[in-house]
């Protein structure tokens, strides 16, 4: 069996994560895409590619990242925190029929699952130009993600300027002339 490519249908499933909670992958995407790391604690692979994902998931908050571990709550939790890793790890145990339907051969194998289901981009070991894509797709689905929650929303005929909720729109866009103006105005004042 091959690992899992892009547009194929995701295996779905539920773990139990070391936190206690219970992660379902079908429930992860209704927020979003999902990036799923397989790794084994024993791995040095995996020691170089874990830190690498956990920056990552700093880096983008809202990003759903999980760790899958081939190995017991114990040394996974050890190995969490000998990294410093701040996503969820979750608990595979023998026979890793979760790693069999991904097709895994090798970890650390990541898999990232677009929201409808289907496999993004897939791949294992520490390969710089994957890492780097699946970042860059996390990054683009965050912007898509953020502006679809900031689209204004639509006023029913039913209802008033006070009920359309109030958004930070930032700061106001002058027009260069308008800019420099200011600017001549600030210097010919003097300091404050």
């Amino acid at each position: 069996m091959s690992l899992v490519s892009a547009g194929q249908a995701a295996p779905p499933f539920e773990l139990r994560g070391i936190d206690g909670q219970s992660y379902s992958l079908p429930e992860g995407l209704q927020q979003g895409v999902v990036l799923v790391v397989f790794f084994k604690v024993s791995c040095p692979t995996c020691q170089y590619t874990l830190p690498f994902v956990n920056r990552l998931h700093r880096r983008l908050p809202g990003a759903r990242i999980w760790g899958v571990s081939q190995d017991d709550e114990r040394a996974s939790r050890l190995f969490a925190d000998e990294f410093g890793i701040t996503f969820p790890i979750l608990i595979e145990e023998e026979p890793w029929e979760l790693s069999d339907a991904y097709g895994l051969t090798h970890v650390p194998t990541y898999v990232l699952i677009a929201s409808d289901g289907r496999v993004e981009l897939a791949g294992d070991g520490f390969v710089r130009g994957d890492l780097l894509a699946i970042q860059e797709s996390l990054i683009r689905h965050l912007r898509l993600r953020c502006r679809r929650s900031s689209r204004p929303r639509r006023r029913s005929r039913n209802s008033s300027p006070a009920d359309i909720p109030r958004t930070r729109l930032g700061p106001s866009r002058k027009s260069s002339r308008e800019s420099t103006v200011e600017g001549r105005k600030s210097k010919e004042s003097g300091p404050h």
